[in-house]
């Protein structure tokens, strides 16, 4: 099943020799012949045998998708019975209609289990975060970190192209040991990768959970006709970034914190922060001085704290500058907006 999960599909080699090994297992399982799916891709015979070895998300599209229709089996022989080309097409229609991702991620883990119950999805949901995670139902044998690897970024690249958003993890475990290819996780996940965990899953924040699905049926066509990513950088847009920065400011209180300091908080460089900003019509500016009233007005209605106290807290050099700037927003200085709450 194809996935697309960025705008643009990077050049650069981040997937890993070890997957195309699973390719190549998955051939020989059904005793076929794994050569015709290696030329198309371009992927040399001598990377079987490379530790080190990547390929591009390009090649491994090529490779992959010619093995899934070949082989007819999406699952490139992971689970005790073949999946069908065109079984994780089904899955996404079945959760295309849905009102928003919780419920399309729901969806998704009560229908994985008519493809198999091999594995099984589940999706917890806390006071900050949500966690997908896989239940392993039989021993998976030597495709387990392919199969659990792919089987995530399935759910995880199908979810940023329905919401049309990056989802952020905040981090990703996986139940096997370290693999010495571990440097091509952050590109596939996110930095905090942990193993030899009790289960594969990733987790993110909630609020994702909430974004409606933005894809209609005739987006779906469009995209299952496209290609077959696994490894590709995460989805560029994040539609959580301006609560992301707003809750970076939140935390300020008196602290000067620039440009810079608020990407670092991110994860993300200064450019891309200030670019990605402006596709929501909005500013890093914009969102400072929104935070400053914020605190502003919170405290103003406590009405305990001094005024010169307020302003430094909202980060201005004295009292006079603040009032300035408080009645500018408001209309009324801080003295008489405070009295109204009196």
């Amino acid at each position: 099943m194809p996935f697309q999960a960025s705008s643009a599909a990077p050049r650069r080699a981040v997937t890993p020799a070890a997957f195309v090994r699973g390719v190549v297992a998955a051939y020989a399982r059904y005793g076929r012949d794994p050569a015709e799916a290696l030329n198309r891709a371009q992927v040399p015979p001598e990377i079987l045998k490379s530790a080190d070895a990547r390929i591009t998300a390009t090649q491994f599209e090529t490779l992959a998708g010619h093995a899934m229709r070949e082989l007819d089996d999406e699952a490139l022989g992971w689970f005790s019975r073949r999946l069908p080309w065109g079984a994780y097409g089904m899955l996404c229609r079945a959760s295309i209609t849905a009102p928003n991702l919780e419920v399309a991620l729901k969806r998704w883990c009560r229908h994985h289990r008519i493809l198999t119950e091999d594995v099984l999805f589940e999706l917890a949901v806390g006071d900050e975060t949500a966690v997908i995670s896989i239940r392993e139902q039989r021993d998976l044998g030597p495709l387990r970190e392919f199969c659990l690897v792919t089987l995530l970024r399935y759910v995880l690249g199908y979810s940023c192209w329905a919401v049309d958003s990056a989802i952020l993890l905040r981090s990703a475990e996986f139940p096997f040991p370290e693999p010495g290819h571990v440097s091509v996780y952050p590109t596939i996940f996110c930095k905090a990768v942990r193993f030899g965990a009790p289960r594969a899953s990733i987790t993110f924040d909630k609020r994702y959970l909430a974004l409606p699905l933005k894809r209609s049926a005739d987006d779906l066509d469009n995209m299952l006709k496209g290609a077959l990513r696994l490894t590709v950088l995460p989805y560029r847009r994040d539609r959580l970034l301006v609560e992301r920065v707003r809750r970076v400011l939140r935390g300020v209180r008196g602290r000067v914190l620039g440009a810079e300091d608020v990407a670092r908080e991110l994860a993300l460089s200064t450019r891309t922060m200030h670019r990605r900003l402006r596709e929501e019509a909005t500013s890093l500016r914009e969102l400072k001085e929104e935070a400053k009233l914020e605190l502003a007005r919170q405290e103003l209605m406590r009405g305990r704290t001094p005024i010169k106290r307020i302003a430094e807290l909202a980060g201005f050099r004295n009292e006079k500058s603040f009032s300035r700037a408080f009645r500018t927003w408001t209309g009324a200085s801080p003295r008489e907006f405070r009295g109204k709450y009196r």
